[in-house]
């Protein structure tokens, strides 16, 4: 078992190191994080317990929630998502321990509807947002997407070509097309913020915003 840190006001509690929960807890130590995780598969416990801080323990159980000081955490982030009981068992945990920020996996709509119920404060669909994520970037010119709330989105895309060689001005992106360019990135050369004067290359990468049916309109210019 791994030693509990001695500080854990910004620590982030991980409670399954299947995909998702493993990708989070190695990102958020490498972000430099207090993370502790918990897996009751001894398997995964070996397999991450050389590279996270983490504890097995099954977080079903509300006593070994206790044994593990998660009342000390402000943060906790439910991975088990594939065990629709276990999900809700441990999110039901948290709640009684009046864990301040729940974040919980959820695979289906319902799920994320009796994740919601019971006390969770974020549920998060990672298959259906990456699905949806990469079924824009591979209908047309966009690299990333990043929706944020009521259609409101982030593209980074290339270029289409009625816009090379010309300026953001002299394209009007915005008065044809209703959307922002946010900054361009000149091959090798870093990302400037976009101004009316700022020229766009056929290599240069844009990074755009606006609602999400213009920015699919404008990425499927030629």
């Amino acid at each position: 078992m791994a030693e509990k840190p001695e500080s854990r006001d910004a620590g982030v509690l991980v409670i399954g190191l299947g995909r998702f929960g493993a990708a989070m807890a190695a990102t958020l130590d490498r972000l430099g994080r207090d993370v502790l995780a918990v897996e009751k598969d001894p398997v995964l416990v070996q397999q991450w317990s050389n590279r996270l801080p983490v504890v097995e323990a099954d977080a079903t159980n509300p006593e070994a929630l206790e044994q593990l000081g998660a009342e000390d955490f402000p943060v906790a982030v439910v991975g088990v998502g594939s065990y629709l009981e276990a999900s809700v068992l441990i999110t039901g945990n948290l709640v009684d321990i009046e864990m301040p920020q729940i974040w919980a996996k959820a695979i289906s709509a319902e799920h994320g509807r009796i994740l919601r119920r019971i006390g969770a404060h974020h549920v998060v669909y990672p298959e259906y947002d990456a699905g949806q994520r990469v079924a824009h970037m591979v209908s047309g010119r966009m690299l990333d997407y990043i929706e944020m709330e009521d259609g409101f989105t982030i593209v980074k895309m290339r270029p289409p070509r009625e816009t090379h060689g010309f300026t953001v001005g002299e394209s009007k992106i915005r008065e044809r097309y209703g959307i922002t360019v946010i900054g361009v990135k000149p091959p090798g050369e870093p990302f400037e913020y976009a101004s009316q004067d700022t020229r766009i290359g056929a290599d240069d990468l844009l990074i755009v915003s606006g609602d999400s049916g213009l920015l699919e309109r404008f990425a499927h210019r030629p």
